[in-house]
């Protein structure tokens, strides 16, 4: 039912910066732990002058004894007294030099707790970038598994993921539009039971930004439509929950997918949003799982492969799953968008006939040979750039009409639609 699905990288982007700012701190911290306990300078060594200098004092002392107890006189301890003096000023000396060039060799090796510092920070790092998965613990995987299936029984619900999202309506819309919405609300809460009326609600409320009014309306429709109701509907109504709640899935979405999932297990919009409750839920190997199939399965422009392009690589390597490369997009056949932009340099006449020449050429091979729908599409857009809307609308009926996958339908319907081939 939207244009663009939500994806799940506003929540781990959060995550992801709060991780690595924790474990880069860590990283400091050991690392000054280690270049300190390197830079700490030791006592001085023990030396022979060191050694020396304790016996003079200590003979100094001896003579004052000797003085005091009369064995010498005053002038022969006086003399001692300068002689021990000498002796010792030469061995403090001494010592100055020996401390002087202790000091020396310890400053000389800054550089060396520096980088092994560095290699502690940044090695560190690196090796985890390439071999961690950032945000889990270190845990077995059937704690981890646990530990996911807690977080999914108790995250919170649609009321309170709703109340802390600030959504904008549309501000777009026209008066016309506007009023004639008005009068579709006054219209189906007089006919509650008035299942079209209750489609257009909620599709337009949808398109306005009114996600909650919008899935209201996907209820009821559930609730007239009883067992007929089918994989889409459900999908739709999980589709307008996720919107409303800024992209999360809530308990009560989930629900709503997993009935969608028993009705259709292959549908490919209700595999997306699968893929994105177990991403949001702490079980990143079953996301990678799910959307990797659907990548291979396509089709390219089916509108949950951008978003599943944009997240799968981050997912991926959560997953562990470090050797995944995100295929790339094959260049389709026939006129691109580029191809007509480029023709803006061309005069009028020659961009003229530079586009029919590329679209009739498209035309026809696939009015004969049939084609892959991202062809259909590209014909049904360069036709409405050529403003042969009639053309246009007798290529998107061809085009409904040549595939039998609801995904491929739905797909043509909703670019039809934002062509203005279809109300």
């Amino acid at each position: 039912m939207s244009q663009s699905f939500p994806t799940t990288s506003h929540f781990d982007s959060e995550n992801n910066m709060l991780f690595w700012t924790i474990i880069g701190g860590l990283a400091t911290f050991v690392s000054l732990i280690f270049v300190t306990a390197i830079r700490r300078t030791p006592s001085r060594p023990e030396t022979v002058t060191t050694f020396s200098l304790r016996i003079y004092r200590d003979q100094l002392d001896e003579v004052d004894r000797d003085l005091a107890r009369g064995v010498l006189d005053e002038d022969t301890a006086e003399r001692m007294r300068l002689e021990i003096s000498r002796r010792i000023l030469t061995t403090d000396a001494q010592c100055r030099d020996v401390a002087r060039h202790f000091r020396n060799t310890q400053s000389g090796t800054l550089f060396f707790p520096a980088f092994i510092g560095t290699i502690i920070i940044f090695g560190s790092l690196l090796l985890y970038q390439q071999l961690g998965a950032p945000g889990y613990g270190d845990l077995s995987l059937a704690k981890r598994i646990e530990l996911a299936q807690a977080a999914r029984l108790n995250r919170p619900s649609q009321d309170v993921a709703e109340n802390s999202r600030i959504l904008q309506p549309d501000t777009d819309a026209t008066p016309e539009f506007l009023a004639l919405m008005q009068k579709l609300r006054e219209r189906t809460a007089k006919r509650p039971h008035d299942l079209q009326g209750q489609i257009l609600l909620a599709r337009n409320e949808a398109a306005l930004g009114n996600f909650e009014a919008g899935y209201r309306a996907q209820e009821r429709i559930l609730s007239i439509k009883g067992n007929e109701s089918t994989a889409e509907d459900w999908t739709n109504y999980a589709e307008l929950l996720i919107l409303a709640a800024g992209g999360y899935v809530s308990p009560l979405a989930e629900d709503a997918l997993r009935t969608s999932l028993e009705h259709d297990p292959q549908l490919g919009s209700t595999r997306y949003y699968w893929g994105l409750m177990h991403s949001q839920i702490g079980r990143p190997d079953l996301a990678f799982l799910i959307w990797n199939s659907l990548l291979s399965e396509g089709p390219d422009t089916a509108p949950w492969i951008p978003p599943i392009r944009e997240q799968i690589e981050h997912v991926a390597a959560r997953a562990g799953q470090h050797n995944f490369v995100l295929p790339q997009i094959p260049n389709p056949i026939g006129p691109t968008r580029h191809d007509i932009e480029a023709a803006q340099d061309m005069t009028e006449e020659e961009r003229q006939d530079m586009i029919e020449a590329m679209v009739f050429g498209l035309e026809g091979r696939l009015e004969t040979e049939g084609g892959s729908a991202d062809e259909w599409l590209r014909l049904m857009r360069s036709l409405v750039v050529l403003e042969r809307m009639e053309d246009a609308r007798n290529v998107y009926n061809k085009a409904s009409t040549s595939f039998t996958d609801n995904d491929t339908i739905d797909v043509l319907e909703r670019a039809a639609r934002q062509l203005g081939l279809i109300p």
